[in-house]
């Protein structure tokens, strides 16, 4: 039998403990407490996102920051409250009580990024001529990485993506074949949520873990998973 690679031992009992918290306490946050993030601190989890995974190390991910930018800030929030009307519209018999929830904090945050897919990306072929949406997939890898390390440094995100990616496009001068995906809101909170927001508001609850994971086929329950709950790994997806 081979021994086990010790060359790159599991992180101590600590340490792993506070990876799977900060995927447990994440949360898409909505209701900011205004302040500052220190430059140095921002300058940690934009480097934290450009380490994320990316198809082919393509690196799609561009960061624009409009923070200090207030006129900027309100037609950002302008595009996002154009699309919750529309939003609410499609959703019919549920639109009272969605137009009753908070879907952004733009501009109560201390900081806002746009996050942009680059321009240029049909030149990726590697990774991407069966699934070229795996460029997106690139770019949600680093929101999260981003996400996870701004809970480590005690302040709140939230990913907000209603708005029509040519209206924010304009606003910001991207170059044709760059799109907007995600507004970001981060700073300081009061509170994180005690659970993601949409449950605490009934919108909808998280699934068991053994409703989406199958064994060997589509649809073939994992037998192994049966009774288990979410587990110190938990997380959340986006509200938005």
């Amino acid at each position: 039998m081979v021994a086990a690679d010790q060359s790159h031992p599991a992180y101590a009992d600590g340490e792993r403990a506070a990876v799977y918290r900060a995927i447990r306490e994440r949360r898409d946050m909505r209701h900011f407490a205004g302040g500052q993030v220190a430059p140095d601190v921002l300058a940690r989890l934009l480097a934290a996102a450009h380490h994320a995974p990316s198809v082919g190390f393509m690196q799609p991910w561009r960061f624009i920051r409009v923070s200090d930018d207030a006129v900027l800030r309100q037609r950002l929030q302008a595009c996002v409250e154009t699309e919750r009307q529309r939003t609410a519209q499609a959703l019919g018999e549920r639109q009272a009580a969605f137009l009753q929830l908070k879907v952004e904090g733009l501009r109560d945050a201390a900081e806002l990024l746009v996050v942009a897919l680059a321009d240029g990306r049909d030149a990726h072929v590697f990774g991407r001529r069966t699934l070229p949406q795996m460029d997106l997939a690139s770019v949600a890898c680093a929101i999260q990485n981003l996400w996870l390390a701004a809970r480590a440094e005690g302040l709140g995100m939230g990913w907000v993506s209603m708005f029509d990616p040519a209206d924010v496009g304009a606003l910001l001068g991207l170059p044709a074949g760059a799109e907007a995906v995600a507004l970001l809101s981060l700073g300081p909170v009061h509170d994180f949520y005690e659970e993601p927001m949409l449950e605490r508001e009934r919108w909808a609850r998280r699934a068991p873990l053994a409703s989406v994971v199958f064994e060997g086929a589509w649809g073939h329950p994992a037998g192994w998973l049966a009774g288990e709950g979410e587990g110190e790994g938990a997380g959340e997806t986006t509200d938005a």
